[in-house]
């Protein structure tokens, strides 16, 4: 009996095909808009975690003032190394803490020249980093200590001063110094926020303090906590309040940042914008349903004849429903296969237009394809009941 329905729907669909695609074509853009929509928002939430899990290792930044809107930030005292030191011994909850500076500058080799940031730091700021060397060697504790005039190279840097040539024990000029290139550092990619993180040059603390900046100060303090940042970034405050001599009830003169608070605010936002896109993007699903109500409104009309045939013959009211159903089901059931198939080609090319991962969620399509199916009950029951309905003398009439 339902097999039989479905012959029928199929051969209408098929003799009045321009229409019934036209028809379908609603439901098509709804199912399509909606799988992109959110396949397009999950890629792009995994690129900012991820992009944000590369700049660390569960990573607090520590430095001095507080930032206002617009940007700027009060005068404060500035860190100093002794803050580290400490951070780093006092504190269990804290793994990993290195002081940091930087200065921009011109970097010649050869014939080449670029500007980049010349970062001084200590070793400790590769562990909580979690960045690796590609080539080359590390920074000693010895070299440290002395200020030696050694670098290490971001890729950025390394391709545009070096190009394919090994980079490893030759010597650069940062702005009128010499340093001699010991490692080469592994490619990390842009960060959440836009930037290069590979176009950068690291070298010694004291180095950066004798050579370059003339003073003794750092400008961050990158720390890394054991486990969990929120606890580090208490104890972390605590102490500085201690140190800096804060009393109870005046505002920090310091800021502290945690990674991971960043990381879940950006993928939140990115979730909640998703939602909204397929919230938008299922609107048109009923605008489809609408055109399905209204093409089976037309066949009705003009099939009264056939249905007042069909009545005056024998078939129930049932029978003649359970046609029209099955037609409205059919046109928004192929939609629905249709706008997946779109939908997959679609968020393939954009997600290798915007650089984002690949996600597709098997939920998300089935969810798409059953409600396709469920507007195509929904607003075919109308049409579906008026023909049922149709007196078979009346309908016998109609020309």
């Amino acid at each position: 009996m339902w097999w039989s329905a479905l012959s029928l729907a199929l051969r209408e669909i098929r003799r009045n095909l321009l229409r019934s695609t036209l028809t379908m074509l609603g439901i098509i853009i709804g199912v399509a808009a909606v799988i992109t929509m959110v396949t397009i928002g999950n890629g792009t939430t995994a690129r900012i975690t991820a992009q944000i899990e590369s700049l660390g290792s569960n990573m607090l930044i520590l430095r001095p003032g507080q930032r206002y809107l617009g940007g700027s930030r009060d005068a404060a005292r500035q860190l100093d190394l002794s803050d580290a030191e400490v951070l780093r011994r006092e504190l269990p909850a804290i793994a990993a803490a290195a002081g940091v500076t930087n200065k921009a500058l011109t970097v010649v080799y050869g014939n080449s020249n670029w500007t980049t940031s010349v970062s001084g730091m200590e070793n400790d700021y590769l562990i909580v980093r979690n960045w690796p060397l590609a080539r080359g060697r590390l920074i000693t504790d010895s070299e440290q200590r002395a200020g030696a005039p050694v670098c290490l190279l971001g890729a950025t840097v390394q391709r545009e001063l070096f190009g394919n040539l090994d980079p490893i024990g030759e010597t650069l000029r940062l702005g009128k110094i010499a340093c001699v290139v010991i490692g080469a550092l592994a490619a990390k990619g842009q960060s959440a926020m836009g930037s290069d993180q590979d176009d950068v040059i690291l070298m010694p603390l004291r180095a950066h303090w004798r050579l370059i900046s003339g003073d003794q100060t750092v400008s961050h303090i990158y720390l890394s906590a054991r486990d969990n940042t929120g606890k580090a970034k208490h104890d972390v405050e605590l102490l500085m309040r201690e140190r800096r001599h804060i009393n109870p009830g005046n505002d920090d003169d310091f800021s502290i940042i945690d990674m991971k608070e960043i990381a879940r605010t950006m993928t939140g936002t990115t979730e909640i914008m998703t939602s909204l896109l397929g919230a938008v993007a299922a609107v048109s699903l009923i605008v489809g349903g609408i055109g399905i109500m209204n093409i089976m409104l037309v066949s009705v009309t003009e099939r009264t004849r056939e249905i007042g045939i069909r009545l005056a013959i024998g078939a129930l009211e049932r029978e003649v429903q359970r046609q029209f159903l099955v037609e409205a089901i059919v046109l928004s059931s192929v939609g629905g296969i249709v706008g997946i198939v779109v939908a997959l080609i679609a968020s393939y090319f954009i997600a290798n237009a915007l650089q984002v991962p690949l996600l597709l969620d098997g939920s998300i399509i089935l969810l798409a394809f059953l409600f396709s199916a469920a507007v195509g009950v929904v607003f075919g029951y109308f049409p579906a009941r008026k023909a049922a309905r149709l007196d078979p003398i009346e309908a016998l009439r109609h020309e």
